[in-house]
């Protein structure tokens, strides 16, 4: 039987990035889509996370570790939560990537919208990280100002751009279905 990986997302531009990871890097996944789209907009409406957004999270969570194998969190705004122990294997969107990205001397951190860029580079522990921000179809343009070793995607809707760059790409949906598959078939 396939195991069954629930994607919990907060928006729908993530599902297509990840479910295509998942068919490249992890082909035997069934992936599980499961969406609150009203995540991030009550998260920016309250000033971030509150204490009853990170329940609503861990609800979800416990409902998709019901049926599924392993849970990916799709919206790196909640991935702190997936630290927590659940039974299964529970991943941040971009902790894989994270992991990646340290492997390169020189990072540029590529993002759509500025909050997504500053929460990126809080959480990245890289001391030669810069980041950029750019509307989707100029990222080629952003990527080739910048003389780096990779760029690390921020958001999980630039992953089908990644393509149109002519240097290492990391983005999370890819790092994550890899880390997904190597947890579940060893």
């Amino acid at each position: 039987m396939s195991p069954r990986i629930a994607l919990i997302s907060a928006t729908t531009a993530a599902i297509g990035p990840a479910v295509s990871a998942l068919a490249e890097e992890f082909p035997q996944a069934d992936p599980w889509n499961l969406l609150d789209d009203k995540l991030l907009p009550d998260a920016e409406s309250s000033g971030g996370v509150t204490p009853q957004l990170a329940n609503r999270m861990r609800r979800l969570i416990a409902y998709a570790a019901g049926s599924a194998d392993a849970v990916l969190l799709t919206c790196s705004m909640y991935g702190f939560i997936a630290e927590e122990s659940s039974g299964i294997p529970v991943l941040a969107p971009d902790a894989a990537a994270f992991e990646h990205a340290r492997a390169h001397r020189s990072l540029l951190v590529v993002a759509s919208l500025e909050p997504a860029l500053r929460d990126t580079l809080s959480r990245l522990d890289h001391p030669n990280a810069t980041g950029v921000v750019s509307l989707p179809a100029d990222i080629a343009d952003a990527c080739r100002s910048h003389d780096v070793d990779a760029v690390l995607l921020a958001q999980y809707s630039l992953t089908p751009y990644a393509p149109t760059l002519d240097i290492p790409v990391i983005s999370g949906p890819r790092s994550a279905a890899a880390k997904l598959k190597s947890v579940i078939t060893t």
